[in-house]
């Protein structure tokens, strides 16, 4: 154990997906932490228990950053050493990801299997997409086959189950004993006063953090919700086996299987800070596009339709800014997150430990995540 951690003590604003797996790590690393959290430990309010939680970089590639999909392959396996380390057991899979799409839909499809084509000659770490006609699409995934004859299958890509890991996070902090400050607003600035004898303080707050971000100096730092929209659904009369996308040039759905016949689809985003209830037009969509791929979701019964705003920063990358000043507590803000929050958590947590532990973060300069900020020593550069 780093002796950095071992005689430091922390408090941790915000106990969404990141403010947990901080506070998991670095008491598992001896530290004395302190959870502060707005809302109730259900991290209802949390954008993290509105998600599909699919691991997915090479399916993001076709819309997202290079660097963003390097820490996409960082976290994957991340993910199960993290997982295996909990009391709780945690649904997690790793068998892929299935793409499918309507005759109709075909030349979409063309493009979009050149770009992850390409995307994989740059980035060595990613596995080639596999084209499948219909018997090893029925091989595959015979829930669909009567539906489709052709398809994509993305190899390695996973999911885990999101709110199994929110509540395994949370035994897990309980386990330790780590004072959980539930229902409590906190206001990290406030925290940095040497009266309260932390050595860092990490805002890890999300959208909560909007006003805190918009002071932090330069225009791209602003920070903005993306909304989204998810059903759940119980299903047993469908089986997939594994996340399935439906390229469409208006429904681009996503179908994410979890434990007992339960699916989380969606698709939706939309540039609002709206944290209203679904609308019809969205609520029609999701239900007719994922009717399309499997005839037994007709019957399925709704569990919950969900909003939620993700934390989002004008360039839709995440970053990790750091603010050391003498005479006040140490600053770490964690954010901007977008749609790839459990898609690259591990690597934001991994580099964030090095800076925490040196100052530095050789992980930051490999993955190309962002680290600034004004410190004691000096900051790994974005690469």
């Amino acid at each position: 154990m780093s002796s950095a951690f071992s005689n430091g003590k922390y408090a941790i604003v915000g106990a969404g997906l990141i403010g947990r797996l901080l506070a998991v790590a670095l008491a598992k690393r001896g530290a004395h932490v302190e959870l502060f959290e707005k809302g109730g430990s259900d991290a209802a309010n949390s954008a993290a228990r509105i998600a599909a939680a699919m691991l997915a970089p090479l399916a993001e590639s076709a819309i997202t950053e290079e660097n963003v999909v390097r820490m996409g392959v960082h976290s994957l396996p991340r993910w199960k050493q993290l997982i295996n380390e909990l009391a709780k057991p945690v649904f997690f899979q790793q068998d892929g990801t299935l793409i499918l799409w309507h005759r109709q839909d075909a030349s979409d499809a063309d493009r979009f299997a050149s770009h992850l084509e390409r995307n994989c000659d740059r980035n060595q770490a990613l596995s080639k997409p596999i084209h499948l006609d219909s018997q090893s699409l029925a091989e595959i995934e015979p829930g669909v086959a009567d539906r489709f004859n052709q398809g994509l299958y993305l190899p390695n890509e996973g999911q885990l189950d999101n709110r199994q890991l929110l509540e395994a996070l949370l035994v897990e902090l309980n386990l330790m004993k780590v004072p959980c400050h539930w229902n409590q607003s906190a206001n990290p600035e406030e925290l940095r006063s040497k009266e309260h004898s932390f050595d860092w303080v990490i805002d890890c707050r999300g959208l909560g953090a909007k006003a805190s971000w918009a002071h932090v100096g330069n225009a791209h730092k602003n920070l903005r919700g993306v909304r989204g929209e998810v059903i759940r659904l119980h299903a047993p009369e469908v089986k997939l086996r594994r996340p399935t996308r439906l390229i469409h040039p208006r429904y681009p759905i996503y179908i994410a299987p979890k434990e007992d016949d339960v699916y989380v689809v969606g698709a939706t985003e939309i540039e609002s800070e709206d944290l209203s209830p679904m609308s019809v037009r969205s609520a029609m969509e999701l239900l007719s596009a994922v009717y399309t791929v499997h005839s037994g979701f007709a019957e399925a019964r709704i569990l919950e339709m969900a909003t939620q705003c993700r934390p989002t920063l004008k360039d839709n990358l995440p970053e990790i800014t750091v603010d050391q000043k003498p005479n006040q507590t140490d600053l770490m803000m964690i954010n901007g997150l977008y749609r790839h929050g459990f898609m690259i958590s591990p690597a934001i947590l991994d580099c964030a430990l090095e800076v925490l532990d040196s100052g530095s973060s050789p992980t930051a300069i490999k993955l190309g995540l962002e680290v600034t900020g004004s410190t004691h020593q000096e900051l790994s550069p974005c690469a």
